[in-house]
């Protein structure tokens, strides 16, 4: 049987060029890297969990500083800020560390990585300690891909809730948490 669609109900044509947003869900995340002891950061919405492993694909290009350092030293940190620190995050990613201290300007504490020689944020909820496990050019830019060797959380943090970009210069807070681990058969066991 099939149902009778009304005008409000229909598909509507989307820019393509913009078509990215509708899977832009992950939290904005702080990319932090070093290169001959100086620390750098910066702020990525344009990334994806690859598996479990814990494996991230990151899109960057020559026009971002950390790129070359990403692409020179093959290790980085990848952080999750809370959403406290939202205007700081998107404040980060509109200037370069080719013009400033960005640990120093935004007053981040960088804090020893146990493997990479990276800084983590001790400002962030988690961080994930990354090497470089591939490159491949994707267009203009590139597809970083991210195997994390070590991870880190901050349970001391009073805000918990991450971020995530739209990709329209909007942004959504995490919100209510679901348990649903008892409907889906491999989390039973975390019960």
């Amino acid at each position: 049987m099939q149902t009778k669609q009304t005008t409000k109900s229909r598909l509507e044509p989307f820019a393509l060029d913009r078509a990215f947003t509708f899977f832009e869900c992950g939290p904005v995340m702080l990319l932090s890297a070093a290169k001959d002891g100086q620390n750098n950061v910066m702020t990525a919405s344009c990334h994806a969990s690859m598996g479990f492993e814990p494996t991230v694909g990151v899109m960057l290009g020559a026009w971002n500083y950390s790129y070359h350092t990403l692409l020179e030293t093959g290790e980085c940190v990848a952080c999750v800020p809370g959403a406290d620190l939202m205007r700081k995050t998107i404040a980060i990613g509109n200037c370069s560390g080719a013009d400033i201290d960005k640990f120093k300007t935004f007053r981040l504490t960088p804090q020893s990585a146990k493997i990479v020689k990276a800084p983590l944020i001790s400002e962030c909820l988690k961080c994930l300690e990354c090497v470089v496990e591939r490159k491949i050019a994707v267009g203009g830019a590139y597809l970083f891909v991210l195997r994390g060797v070590a991870a880190w959380i901050n349970p001391h943090r009073k805000e918990r809730r991450a971020f995530h970009a739209m990709g329209d210069g909007t942004f959504v807070i995490d919100g209510r948490t679901v348990d649903m681990r008892d409907k889906m058969t491999k989390w039973q066991d975390c019960i």
